[in-house]
């Protein structure tokens, strides 16, 4: 049988006597007798590593010389930073920056791919910067183990020719934005929710033209509770991994200065119906950070700004909460309580709060009726935030004694019971 060769694998170079183009070798280590042509020349190794990048005229060895000498930082290594994070150090970005300051929880590991089993309880940068040099040790990782604010922001995103945002609440984003107009600097946004996802590009000059910032399209944040979060609404494991790698080539395509980026464009992808569509976006003249005559100029407190407490300060989504422990106590004196979980079924089948009442956020208003509106009614969900929305529902509907649990089910397990399965 003849030796079919891989067509797709090139020989390696057998002639010892071909100019050497850099001082490194395969294994590492230096070529006494290699004298490169410049510093940004490129080894025997990177030229093998990235050859398919090298015979594309769009990249190239120019190309890859951009890519090496890129500083990119990403704003979260969670689920968006994970697949970017990995395929931008495959790529060979050669500086990625990491800012988190979480540690890898095991609910992350449906979806952030870049952390393992035995990575739990880790530092997610530490974590992700373990993986990004096994995939490619060429790769600088800068890692920041802290939490991204006002003070710091235009610090750490200084140097930095992309940011990518893969953030998950809106103060951060905000935060991003602001500092990314401020400093020049394009911001790859991202966000997911569920089965969608969105990307686009803001802070972004394109032939001569200014493109929008996040405050173009979101000139306000949403009332504090009313967008759940993906802790509280889920997302499927997959949809970053598609959104986070639409960032991933939208930065890359800057460093290359090749293709449309997605300037202008908000791209729109439903999962569930595997459908894209696009919307434009037009910079506002009028943004107070980016418009024509800017009125913020200097970075501002974003909690207060989306109307959220400081960090590391409790949020109270309802007026009237009570605490789990207080209820906790109260059934064990034998009190009779009504205590409703607005969860969706198959929540509650997951765990479930003993003598709670099982009637859906979005069905609660067809079971007014069955309610004492004399009686104290405790509401809980997941984190407390669709109990809260309950909450104010129940009161305009004339239920004057109404409590929130704080914290939802997740809390009342940390805090009361710690045997229920938590998800």
């Amino acid at each position: 049988m003849a030796n079919v060769q891989d067509s797709d694998a090139a020989p390696e170079a057998t002639d010892s006597s071909a100019p050497r183009d850099g001082v490194i070798v395969e294994d590492g280590s230096a070529d006494p007798d290699a004298t490169p042509a410049s510093q940004d020349a490129l080894s025997y190794a990177e030229i093998r590593r990235y050859s398919r990048h090298l015979i594309m005229p769009e990249v190239g060895l120019d190309g890859q010389r951009a890519l090496r000498r890129a500083r990119v930082l990403l704003v979260g290594a969670g689920g968006l930073g994970s697949p970017t994070a990995m395929y931008l150090a495959a790529a060979g970005v050669g500086t990625i920056g990491l800012i988190d300051p979480d540690v890898v929880d095991e609910t992350n590991l449906q979806r952030q791919i870049i952390h393992g089993t035995p990575d739990i309880g880790r530092s997610k940068v530490d974590s992700a910067s373990e993986t990004i040099r096994s995939i490619n040790p060429n790769v600088a990782v800068e890692g920041h183990r802290v939490l991204l604010t006002s003070t710091n922001a235009l610090e750490l995103l200084h140097g930095y020719d992309v940011v990518i945002d893969g953030t998950d609440n809106f103060p951060t984003r905000y935060l991003v934005n602001d500092a990314c107009v401020m400093l020049g600097i394009p911001n790859v946004y991202g966000s997911i929710f569920r089965f969608d996802g969105q990307a686009t590009v803001f802070a972004h000059e394109q032939d001569g033209v200014r493109g929008p910032c996040y405050r173009c399209l979101f000139p306000e944040p949403p009332p504090p509770g009313m967008v759940p979060s993906c802790a509280e609404g889920g997302v499927l494991g997959i949809l970053p991994g598609v959104i986070g790698l639409i960032q991933a080539t939208e930065a890359v395509k800057l460093i290359l200065g090749r293709g449309e980026s997605l300037v202008g464009r908000l791209l729109l992808y439903d999962a569930l119906a595997m459908r894209t569509r696009e919307l434009r976006i037009q910079r506002d003249p009028a943004c107070p950070v980016c418009g024509d005559a800017p009125s913020q100029q200097t970075l501002i407190d974003y909690e207060e700004f989306c109307g959220l407490p400081g960090h590391g300060q409790p949020v109270a989504l309802f007026d009237d909460e009570i605490e789990p422990a207080e209820l906790a106590a109260r059934f064990a004196q034998g009190e009779s309580i009504t205590l409703l979980d607005v969860r969706e079924p198959h929540e509650h089948a997951i765990n479930r709060i003993p003598h709670a009442r099982l009637i859906p956020l979005h069905d609660l208003h067809d079971h007014y009726e069955t309610l004492d509106p004399t009686a104290e009614i405790i509401v809980h969900c997941l984190m407390g935030q669709r109990s809260a929305n309950a909450c104010y529902a129940l009161r305009d509907a004339g239920f004057a004694n109404v409590r929130n649990l704080r914290g939802g089910i997740r809390a009342w397990i940390d805090e009361v019971d710690s045997s229920l399965p938590r998800y």
